[in-house]
């Protein structure tokens, strides 16, 4: 009888598992084919495009196999001065831009004051508009005879310093295209610091300098990171402003690559520097998620 009591339910038992396995299945299959167009747009876009510049990089023009282009790229006094002038460039617009957008940030989530308020509101405007109108709008502003050159005209006779064609040109414009997208992060992240923290730290004494490195850099560096990440790749492969209002020598990176392909015709040392400014973006990135994932742990 107890024989007979359980074979009906191990019978019921086996439709429900199959159909169960089978709805699996099919929803294993639909996230499988929702994840192909994103993994084919990765395949093509950037990994396909990566494996070919390392495959040109390492092919001289015999069709051989040679370190000539790495070795071009690092002993030629041209684009070591590239390479030196890139870097510089990157460093310092990185600092002054997470500098400025942190304090941004910081303005905006604690003051409550009108003009407050318009910046939260204004703030966001150099991100949408694109960067060749917005290299163009520093040309007409900062050029010889720009209009800031013109106003200066009505109160001196002295030239308007060079900012176009200069490190300072190049300064400026990744100012702009960068502090938005930065302060829009940070803002994010100290929106997220809740006020009952703060009052409290307030309430056993904390000044406001403690407050600020005990309590609001810590909870927000996990997002000062993810901005210095996306400003520094930003600026190294910056391309418009610096092929537009930067200077002929020294030049960016993404200028001499396009140079050495696209005048001399030298695919293998425009594929070493394309490989180059790669290999740094990576190093960044892996200083990030090595990072996170510590912070994790």
């Amino acid at each position: 009888m107890s024989g007979q009591g359980l074979s009906p339910s191990l019978e019921t038992r086996k439709p429900l598992k199959s159909a169960w396995n089978s709805r699996g299945v099919k929803h294993s299959a639909l996230g499988l084919l929702m994840v192909i167009p994103s993994f084919l747009l990765l395949l093509f876009m950037i990994v396909v495009p990566i494996v070919t510049s390392i495959q040109e990089s390492l092919t001289g023009n015999d069709g051989q196999f040679t370190w000539d282009n790495y070795k071009y790229l690092f002993t030629d006094p041209a684009m070591k001065a590239n390479i030196m002038y890139t870097l510089n460039l990157t460093v310092v617009s990185s600092v002054i831009v997470l500098v400025i957008a942190y304090l941004l940030a910081v303005f905006l989530r604690f003051s409550t004051g009108k003009l407050a308020k318009w910046i939260e509101k204004l703030y966001y405007i150099p991100m949408f508009i694109p960067s060749v109108i917005a290299t163009y709008g520093i040309i007409n502003m900062y050029g010889n005879h720009g209009w800031l050159a013109r106003i200066m005209l009505h109160f001196t006779d002295a030239p308007f310093m060079k900012v176009l064609y200069d490190y300072k040109g190049l300064l400026l414009a990744n100012l702009w295209f960068n502090i938005p997208f930065a302060a829009m992060l940070l803002s994010s992240a100290l929106s997220g610091i809740p006020n009952a923290v703060i009052e409290s730290a307030k309430d056993i004494g904390a000044g406001k300098i403690q407050i600020f490195f005990r309590i609001i850099f810590p909870l927000s560096f996990k997002s000062m990171l993810v901005a210095a990440t996306f400003v520094v790749m930003g600026v190294i492969g910056s391309f418009t402003a610096p092929f537009l209002i930067g200077p002929n020598a020294p030049q960016v990176l993404g200028v001499a690559m396009q140079q050495q392909f696209s005048v001399y015709f030298e695919t293998g040392i425009a594929s070493a520097c394309a490989v180059f400014m790669f290999a740094i973006c990576s190093l960044v990135g892996y200083f990030y998620i090595r990072n996170m994932m510590k912070e994790e742990r």
